[in-house]
Formats: C-alpha cells, structure tokens, sequence
C-alpha cells in the first residue's frame, strides 16, 4: 500500500524512484504533465503515436535523458500496448504510475448525423485505450502491490457537448476508474480521475481563432478565465503521489467551477453573483 511517510523532512509529492507511463504525451495536457513528474523526480515513459512529438519532448527534456523512455504506442491496439508493457519493463523495471491522457474529439454533430466511424474511433481510443494500459500497465502495480492511475476524463462526462461520442466516451472513463479503484484498492493500487473544464492547448486555439469565444468561456466560469495545461498537471502529480495515498475512485473537476454555474446564469442578471457580477 502506498502511504505518505509521516516525517517532516518526507515530501510526500516527490516521486522519486518512481516510475510514471504517460498516453498520449505529445499533446498539450500531457506535455505538462510529462514536465511535472519529471521535476518531481520520476522516470517516464512517453507513450503516444505522433513521433514527431515525442521527438520534441525528448529535446525539451535532453538534460535528463536518461529518466525518458519515448515509445511509439497506439493505446487501441493491444499488440502495442503490450509491447510497450514489456520495454518499459526491461528498460525501467516497471511502472509505478500511470496517466492514461491519450484521446480524441470527434467533430461536433447531431445523432442523428453520427458518423458510425467517428463513434467507434472515440471508443476504441478514449475507452479501449483506457482499458488496455490499465491491464497490462496495472500488471506490474499489481505484482508490485502498489501503484497510482490517472485517467484524463473530461466535464463533458457530466454534461452534453456538441459532440455525442466523446461525453459517453469520457462518461466511460469515469466509470471504469471506479471500477478499477475498488477492484484493485485492496491490492494497493489506487484510481482517480480528472475531468478538466476549459483548458486552453495549442491543439485548442483554432477554436479561439478570430472569435469571442475564450470570452465566451471565460465568462461563465467563476473564476473568469480558461485553466492552463499546468493546473491540470499539478492535480494529476498530486493524485499520482503518497500526498493522496487515501484518495481512491474520484474524479477531480478542475473546471474553475463552470459545472456548477447553471442555475446562477438562469437568474436576472442584476443578482447574479450576489449581485456583483464582474
């Protein structure tokens, strides 16, 4: 079981001698957290499809080399994520820590105008990928018996977006985290989730491009403004460390508190916020 040593001189967020997988590590939410758990101390293993990326985030991180391991790695297909199992196993001696971030989001549209392919492509990633990392990566946790998983879910798991097959997708996460969390809690290995809210990526900005969108957005969280890439990395290293050794089958909403907003944007604008709507 992983508990934080209760002595002052332990900082229970360090994951030194750690050893962290990370899907989909190319992208915005997972390049912060890839910096993140390597200044906590962990070794890292990048997993994602897009070469070219993980080649950048091996010069961003040329001065510790030899913590990084870059796979190419399609998390939908189980060839892959074995293989990917068994080279971290031999090179790092195993994973400690998984971050399972690797997802796509499928074009907005009606069911009615679903795209059977764009359904399936949503699960296969978004679901399937979640499955199978966290069965063959689980694995060595589970030998080990200890371990911390964090999927990447999203506020669209609570409430309709425009795209149908990525909230059911995302709404599948969660549940499985869940279901993860008390299947393997009594063998000392944790689960949680993270559902970020608007987080501004650079694979985002098109949708801000020339719009008041961000504005928009911005508007109806109560913190008025969009998340960053950071904040979500830094409660997705928190639920990875011992600092949350009794956190087990959560989702973390790290919106701003947006979902939580309806209700005060359905009153008259004079006395929304208490009255001082800013």
């Amino acid at each position: 079981m992983d508990s934080p040593q209760h002595t002052p001189e332990v900082d229970v967020l360090r994951l030194d001698g750690r050893v962290a997988v990370i899907t989909g590590a190319a992208g915005g939410i997972a390049g912060a957290i890839v910096d993140r758990v390597l200044q906590l101390g962990a070794r890292v293993a990048l997993l994602d499809i897009d070469d070219a990326g993980l080649a950048r985030l091996e010069r961003r991180h040329a001065a510790v080399r030899e913590r990084v391991l870059a796979l190419h790695c399609d998390v939908a297909s189980e060839a892959d994520v074995s293989a990917s199992a068994r080279r971290v196993l031999d090179e790092f001696g195993g994973c400690d820590l998984l971050v399972n971030n690797a997802g796509v989001l499928p074009r907005a549209t009606s069911i009615e105008a679903q795209s059977v392919d764009d359904w399936d492509r949503s699960m296969d990633v978004n679901v399937r990928g979640v499955f199978l990392c966290t069965q063959h990566f689980g694995r060595h946790m589970l030998a080990r018996g200890a371990g911390s998983i964090v999927n990447i879910a999203s506020i669209g798991a609570e409430a309709p977006n425009a795209s149908p097959p990525y909230g059911a997708a995302k709404a599948a996460v969660i549940a499985f985290t869940r279901q993860t969390a008390i299947e393997w809690g009594p063998r000392g290995v944790r689960a949680n989730s993270v559902s970020p809210g608007f987080i501004r990526t650079p694979l985002s900005e098109h949708m801000y491009a020339g719009t008041d969108l961000a504005e928009v957005r911005a508007g109806m969280v109560p913190l008025r403004r969009l998340g960053t890439t950071l904040e979500i990395a830094h409660v997705a290293a928190f639920l990875l460390s011992t600092g949350a050794a009794y956190v087990n089958g959560q989702d973390l909403q790290v919106d701003g508190g947006f979902l939580m907003t309806p209700l005060m944007h359905a009153q008259a604008p004079a006395v929304q916020y208490g009255g001082q709507r800013v």
